[in-house]
């Protein structure tokens, strides 16, 4: 039984480590399968260097809106040199910083933060920046106690209009790229409040429809009620299973390889993903 992990982001967009320090993390903690999914960019890919013995999946994490649903499309397999998707990303860049702008904007307007020089430089220097970063920011100035708080408090107000992808763009662009695109942390991420069956279930329909061949069923902040769940969605529906912690390094509370919150050991033969990677 090889240990794996399937959603993890470096430097290049939120999380705190380096290609490498990642790499070295994945070792250290005995992960025999990864994948590189950062939000938004697929830059770091090209940085990782393969240890003898470890599989390594190329990804990216896609900030979709799809109808009225806001998700988040994982791709994995992709092709970082895709024309489709390398057109998407760039487009996603200029989006950002738009968004960047009215953060920006919103925290001296709103909050009486001016950024300084030093704080500006570090946030455009950055290849995706998201509230994390800005978060980030606050916590260094002891504004709040750590990221999440700081989030919610004083950048959840600020409205930045849609500046997500759309999803069945992103999941043409991932699917042209060789890769495979599967429904990120799908009964709601970070900080959010869960879906009720019910609504993710309506969801599902829709997502399927738009082109999603898997769910990332096996989840850091997902009980394994939730996991065994979402796993019974996905052979219902003929897509296929995945899992990830959503590691950011320091930049979130997540533990490496943790696929659930009781922290039980997921075999990799029930990520039948893996067939197709």
């Amino acid at each position: 039984m090889a240990k794996f992990d399937l959603h993890l982001h470096s430097n290049n967009s939120d999380g705190s480590a380096s290609v490498k320090e990642l790499v070295d993390t994945v070792l250290k903690s005995d992960i025999k399968i990864f994948a590189l999914t950062d939000h938004d960019t697929v830059n770091g890919i090209n940085d990782v260097v393969v240890p003898e013995g470890v599989k390594f999946i190329k990804g990216v994490e896609l900030t979709c809106k799809i109808d009225n649903i806001n998700c988040h499309i994982l791709g994995y397999g992709v092709n970082p040199n895709s024309k489709k998707l390398t057109e998407l990303i760039e487009l996603g860049k200029k989006l950002r910083r738009q968004k960047l702008e009215t953060r920006i904007k919103y925290l001296k307007d709103v909050w009486n933060i001016e950024l300084t020089k030093e704080e500006l430089n570090w946030l455009y220097s950055r290849q995706s920046v998201v509230k994390t970063h800005f978060a980030n920011i606050l916590v260094n100035r002891g504004l709040s106690d750590n990221n999440v708080d700081a989030m919610k408090k004083y950048l959840d107000g600020c409205k930045t209009g849609n500046t997500k992808f759309d999803g069945r763009e992103a999941i043409n662009a991932i699917r042209a790229s060789g890769g495979i695109p599967v429904w990120a942390h799908p009964l709601g991420g970070e900080g959010e409040e869960h879906s009720p069956k019910e609504k993710f279930l309506s969801e599902l329909k829709t997502m399927k429809k738009s082109g999603i061949k898997g769910l990332e069923c096996y989840y850091s902040r997902y009980t394994m009620n939730e996991c065994e769940f979402l796993v019974q969605s996905a052979k219902e529906n003929n897509l296929l299973i995945s899992g990830g912690s959503d590691w950011h390094g320091t930049n979130k509370t997540v533990p490496i390889g943790r696929l659930n919150t009781e922290d039980t050991e997921i075999s990799s033969d029930r990520i039948n993903i893996f067939e197709y990677l």
